[in-house]
């Protein structure tokens, strides 16, 4: 699966007037597409923390001393606001503990799933222009310089074919949604007709109305042979009387009939709008007998024949010749990294060498960067930032160290430096980068360059239809209405005009849900979402998380404090406490196999329907993160700590390839340690319920 984030070594403090609270330590994790991982953890052991700092919506008094948040080639702790507007929301949301307070109570439901549509599709417009005016020059470059004749020529082509298309995928766009808000107004009729609410129909009408003069389009619905025209006729001869008399069977039976076509036409293959463009453009548009998939065949066989595999091919060639740069730069850059590691092996880096090292790599890699590559490089990317990102803080610290009366704020700097973290830091910078390049020189010889110039060519098709795709205030009404049937709230049309007060407190978390689906994000973030909810409405939102999952394929980081809220919807477990992960791996592995005693300890404080003895409450509180433990955080509430976990942190131990646990009762000279018999009796349960329903379920 491909990642669609990456947490490297992320450290977070807080000033605080009593001192600089260590919220997160070190962590790292990796998301995949259409994964869930949960983040388990009691309060203040830094889960919220991890997750405002992936939304960039950390508290001013943040200190982020450390670490990497990549997602999509970018590294989320150095991007400035500007660019970070552009992904919050957008591409990564997050749905919060209260939904209450994430509403603003007095602005209609519908208007607050609506705004951030408009405003969104006019921004992912220009830049939808943007990208795909940059990526034709840089390809068209490519190209002539690998000896492709007349690119300029095939580049109008293509740009007067995804004009065209994109217009006509624009008008056809445009038809679809006055259906699909017909069908709604039908719909709303028809149980408006059987309520006996005349006037609610006559504005029902009003709205079809409306739509019926939009909904005609030659490859969705034609005017001239559909049978809507007549229908919509009958049913406004039939309105009047339904009106004066309440007798509504013709009338029911016409928004019935109404239906049929209207429901067809949605169902029906769309056309292939660059094919269609092409033809047009050269007059060789098949004859069409309403039948789309069959046009669709002609119009792609003559597209392909007549233009577009050999310009696929000049594509590919492009292509080849900007990634043959690419790695023959990557070659000498693995070289000057190796070199610079080796300048740097000292236990006190050079400061001097440090800068002019990093320099020359960041140039080097910063002239090696494929700039057609649809999918970005995140190291490649961020190396820059991060490496003197790393070298500042580094030389800061140096400065600071020599400092015999330091100010007040290198003092607190002072407080809180680690220089071997820096140090640490910066080599690793580039030891990942070395090893993150010569991977790639090594599977070179496997690139598939037919199969990229497709996908370029579907990417560029992609970034047109973007440029046109105009979100209308109806489209987001009709959208907003989809996403709140969606997410499971019924009467959705006569609900979108209502205020947050007149929502129970589970409708409310589903209006928030539905907000944060509303821009179709990669990623989604829920910060305890069920915590205030009783645990029947708790049930109910985590089984639609999980079907919105399934659905949408979206990633999800799900945070909570109660390890049985994730049983039967996590895919993978990193438990926290004090700002650290003491053990992570599959769910399976979290509830089948915990190795961590304050794993141990959650799952004895969870309780079931079977657990017949009292359950086990965590004794104490966690540290004072002011003055974080020498060793291993848990060891005064662990009844199990060696002398060891008080003088030194653990590492962490490997048990199987995707599970770790941070505890030296893994350490192979460590005493043989069994967990407690509450966990061990509900391990047994677990599995037994396994077997019998066919491994279904951890609970």
């Amino acid at each position: 699966m491909a990642k669609k984030l990456e947490v490297k070594n992320l450290i977070i403090s807080f000033r605080t007037n009593n001192g600089t609270v260590k919220a997160v330590r070190d962590i790292s994790f990796d998301l995949e597409r259409g994964e869930t991982l949960a983040i388990v953890g009691e309060s203040g052991s830094g889960k919220s923390v991890t997750a405002r700092a992936i939304m960039g919506i950390l508290a001013k008094n943040a200190i982020p001393e450390g670490g990497e948040i990549i997602y999509d080639g970018q590294d989320l702790m150095k991007i400035n606001e500007e660019d970070f507007h552009k992904i919050r929301g957008n591409r990564i949301s997050m749905i919060f503990q209260d939904p209450l307070s994430s509403l603003n109570p007095i602005v209609r439901i519908g208007k607050q799933l609506t705004e951030a549509m408009i405003l969104n599709g006019k921004a992912n417009q220009r830049e939808a222009g943007r990208i795909y005016k940059n990526k034709t020059r840089l390809l068209s470059a490519e190209m002539k310089e690998a000896g492709v004749t007349d690119v300029d020529v095939k580049f109008s082509v293509f740009n007067s074919v995804t004009k065209l298309g994109s217009k006509l995928e624009s008008d056809y766009n445009y038809s679809r949604e006055r259906v699909e808000s017909m069908v709604k107004n039908v719909e709303a009729a028809l149980i408006d007709v059987l309520d006996k609410e005349p006037k609610k129909v006559a504005k029902d009408m009003r709205r079809m109305k409306s739509d019926a003069a939009n909904v005609y389009n030659e490859y969705l619905i034609d005017e001239k042979k559909s049978e809507v025209p007549g229908l919509i006729a009958k049913l406004k001869e039939a309105i009047p009387g339904y009106i004066s008399t309440g007798k509504h069977d013709q009338t029911d039976a016409i928004l019935k009939e109404l239906l049929v076509p209207l429901k067809k036409a949605l169902e029906t293959t769309a056309p292939d709008f660059y094919a269609m463009a092409f033809c047009r453009v050269h007059n060789a548009m098949p004859a069409y007998n309403g039948d789309n998939d069959a046009l669709n065949e002609k119009m792609e066989a003559y597209f392909n024949e007549k233009f577009l595999n050999s310009f696929a091919k000049d594509i590919a060639a492009g292509i080849e010749n900007s990634n043959k740069k690419s790695f023959d730069k990557k070659g000498n850059i693995v070289e000057s990294l190796n070199k610079a590691l080796d300048a740097m092996k000292e236990n006190r880096i050079d400061i001097k060498v440090a800068k002019e090292q990093s320099k020359k790599c960041s140039n080097e890699i910063e002239n090696a960067l494929d700039k057609l590559a649809i999918n970005k490089d995140s190291i490649a990317y961020t190396f820059k930032s991060n490496i003197n990102s790393a070298v500042k803080t580094y030389a800061q610290a140096l400065k600071v160290e020599k400092m015999k009366h330091p100010g007040k704020k290198n003092r607190m700097f002072k407080d809180r430096m680690d220089i071997d973290l820096y140090q640490n830091n910066i080599r690793l910078g580039m030891t990942r980068a070395r090893d993150s390049f010569q991977s790639q020189i090594d599977a070179a010889e496997q690139l598939n360059y037919d199969q990229l110039s497709h996908e370029m060519v579907d990417y560029l098709c992609g970034e047109a239809s973007k440029r046109v795709l105009k979100v209308t205030k109806r489209k987001a009404q009709i959208r907003a209405i989809e996403l709140m049937e969606e997410v499971g709230i019924t009467n959705a049309r006569q609900r979108y005009r209502q205020y947050p007060f007149e929502f129970s407190g589970g409708m409310r978390q589903r209006i928030v849900i539905a907000i944060a689906l509303a821009a179709n994000p990669d990623i989604l973030i829920c910060d305890e979402p069920t915590t205030a909810l009783d645990v029947t409405i708790q049930a109910q939102i985590l089984e639609l998380i999980n079907k919105l999952k399934e659905q949408r394929q979206l990633s999800i980081i799900f945070i909570t404090h109660d390890l049985g809220v994730v049983a039967n919807m996590a895919d993978k477990i990193a438990v926290m406490y004090a700002g650290k992960i003491v053990e992570c791996g599959s769910a399976d592995e979290i509830f089948y196999d915990p190795r961590h005693p304050y794993t141990w300890a959650l799952l004895s404080s969870m309780p079931d329907l079977d657990t017949k003895e009292k359950l086990d409450a965590i004794p104490g509180t966690p540290p004072n993160m002011i003055y974080p433990p020498k060793g291993d955080a848990f060891a005064e509430r662990n009844k199990y700590a060696m002398q060891i976990d008080l003088e030194e942190q653990p590492p962490m131990f490997k048990i199987t390839d995707s599970h770790y646990a941070a505890t030296w009762l893994l350490h192979p000279n460590a005493p043989k340690v069994e967990p407690p018999k509450i966990v061990t009796d509900r391990i047994a349960r677990m599995k037994k319920l396994n077997e019998e329903s066919g491994g279904e379920s951890n609970e």
